[in-house]
């Protein structure tokens, strides 16, 4: 018995060690980006947006390619870790290259672009999503970036991901800016430094610019991450406000504005992963939440929606814009004739106008 005890504590104290050595190499390794970091804008074009003229924008969570409507995530209640193929990330990746190509925007925010991740089998998925405007600019921020991230089994391995934001027109300059992360160490070295991708765009008739943000805010905190990261938001967007720039804010809030419709989109049971809220009031009379009222933007992920009873399943509205006054939103509107079939989320469509200055 005393000899089978020192075999096990042997074995014990070689787990531990291991343990600590990898907890080491992660801290050590930890993704630190900068409050504010410069993301060259490259692909400089002559074409600028102008003031007084309708523009188009979408904000699309592109669930990194793998999230298409046959998959389900651990996160989420499913049990899938690898949720596609190879095969499945590119038909899903030119599926979203293709719509967007039909929606034929101005201006496209996404999020969950993987650029090295072992969950889309190492692609630069941005290579794929240019091609919707092969001409215009791009700028990247990263929102994840994890030597390996060891959890559940199998393991999530590498990630690199961030948001995407591509515009036919001139980036002037594009920042990183870092967003409060709620996640203490040693959990904090495999999470998400979540992030502002903010893209400042010269304007044709205005000595101003447009100051267009790209987000992903925190999913599955407490809740003071949200509401931290949504803090900060709105500060920067009032700073930049006051300085009389056209303030757009797009992307996945995973969160609910206080001014939709909560009784449409319902959250079913306990069981299923819950939004934060955002007081749409909080934000003054300058600034404007909107998103479609009539369709959801997210699908949970707890089972493959391909297949399912559409008539229970749980559905969020979480996408959408915060907008500055002076800019005019002429419409906004759910594709939601996808069905999810390329991304746990639907993207969103908003034709708005920058009003001339007087």
């Amino acid at each position: 018995m005393k000899k089978l005890l020192k075999i096990l504590g042997m074995i014990l104290g070689v787990v531990i060690c291991i343990a600590l050595f990898a907890v080491g190499v992660l801290t050590i390794a930890e993704y630190r980006p900068d409050d504010v970091e410069t993301v060259i804008a490259s692909h400089e074009v002559e074409e600028t947006l102008s003031v007084g003229e309708q523009l188009t924008l979408v904000t699309w969570n592109c669930g990194y390619g793998a999230l298409g409507d046959n998959a389900d995530f651990f996160m989420d209640g499913g049990s899938s870790v690898y949720t596609a193929d190879k095969d499945r990330v590119q038909q899903n990746l030119a599926g979203i290259r293709d719509e967007l190509k039909r929606i034929d925007p101005d201006l496209i925010l996404l999020q969950e672009v993987d650029i090295h991740s072992d969950r889309s089998y190492g692609m630069d998925e941005r290579e794929v999503l240019h091609e919707v405007m092969p001409a215009g600019t791009e700028a990247f921020a990263y929102n994840f970036k994890a030597m390996y991230v060891p959890y559940p089994l199998p393991p999530i391995g590498h990630v690199e991901s961030g948001l995407y934001t591509l515009s036919s027109a001139e980036i002037r300059t594009a920042e990183r800016i870092s967003l409060p992360c709620p996640f203490a160490w040693p959990i904090r070295t495999i999470n998400l430094k979540r992030c502002l991708l903010v893209s400042r765009i010269p304007l044709e008739g205005s000595n101003h610019e447009l100051v267009l943000i790209n987000l992903h805010l925190e999913a599955y905190d407490d809740g003071e991450g949200k509401e931290k990261q949504t803090k900060q938001l709105w500060e920067f967007m009032q700073d930049e406000y006051l300085k009389g720039n056209y303030v757009i804010a797009g992307g996945d809030f995973n969160q609910r504005f206080s001014n939709a419709d909560k009784d449409r989109f319902p959250v079913l049971s306990e069981d299923y992963w819950q939004p934060g809220d955002i007081d749409a009031t909080a934000f003054g009379e300058e600034f404007k939440l909107v998103t479609d009222r009539e369709a959801a933007t997210c699908r949970s992920l707890d089972k493959a929606y391909a297949g399912a009873d559409r008539e229970h399943f749980q559905f969020y509205q979480i996408d959408g814009y915060i907008v500055s006054d002076n800019v005019q939103v002429n419409s906004v509107k759910v594709r939601d004739d996808l069905d999810f079939r390329y991304s746990d989320h639907n993207p969103v469509v908003m034709e708005f106008t920058l009003i001339p200055e007087d």
